[in-house]
């Protein structure tokens, strides 16, 4: 994925937080999103190896390698920040405490059914906390290209890779587009300006719905 399409699903991303919320990133290009929070929304974000409070990517004086997210990355923490085991962590996830997750996915379904931890004949390096992410989080927004590297479809009428989780996902955010995941099946709300619906529609493995007032997507 480039950069200019990476820094565009995040932002889009980041504009979804409410204030207030705690909030999961996955490992990856949700884990960009902390550095794009817009201003006057407070929130909390969690990270599932036991960090409350964790803060942006460190600038390189800023370093600290015990300070580590899911992922092995190294970032900062918030004023009141805190630690506890992963044990603890999970139990937030859980009990129902996550308003937000944000992960990504290797196919998501008109039903909102997501598949993102492995495929079949290739190696696996474990699930993580996807899968108690996506039962216990209130939202799930899946941040994600579009299509496969191939230009294969992602979003799909039904997932054909081992499921994560049933019925979990509520939005996808692609370089493309915003999709809303509805009892009605997928909802198209904003598109690129430089795209067409059609074009989004041939990019995406099952039908879209096209929202009234179609917004663009920046």
């Amino acid at each position: 994925m480039s950069a200019d399409f990476r820094e565009r699903i995040v932002k889009r991303v980041a504009r979804e937080l409410r204030d207030g919320d705690y909030v999961n990133l996955g490992i990856g290009v949700p884990t960009l999103v902390a550095n794009y929070i817009p201003a006057g929304i407070d929130i909390t974000l969690h990270s599932e190896n036991g960090m409350l409070g964790v803060g942006p990517y460190p600038r390189d004086d800023e370093v600290d390698a015990n300070l580590i997210n899911a992922g092995k990355e190294t970032v900062t923490e918030k004023a009141g920040c805190s630690y506890f085991s992963s044990a603890d962590s999970f139990a937030m996830v859980r009990g129902g405490h996550i308003d937000l997750t944000v992960l990504g996915a290797l196919q998501v379904d008109e039903e909102g059914n997501l598949a993102n931890w492995m495929i079949p004949g290739k190696m696996v390096k474990g699930m993580g906390g996807a899968m108690d992410l996506v039962a216990g989080a209130k939202r799930v927004i899946v941040a994600m290209e579009h299509t496969t590297k191939g230009g294969g479809h992602k979003i799909l009428k039904r997932c054909t890779l081992p499921m994560t989780g049933l019925q979990v996902v509520h939005t996808i955010i692609t370089e493309l587009a915003v999709i809303d995941v509805t009892p009605n099946g997928l909802l198209l709300r904003e598109i690129v300006a430089d795209t067409t619906v059609a074009d989004v529609q041939a990019a995406t493995g099952a039908r879209l719905m096209i929202a009234e007032s179609l917004g663009v997507l920046v």
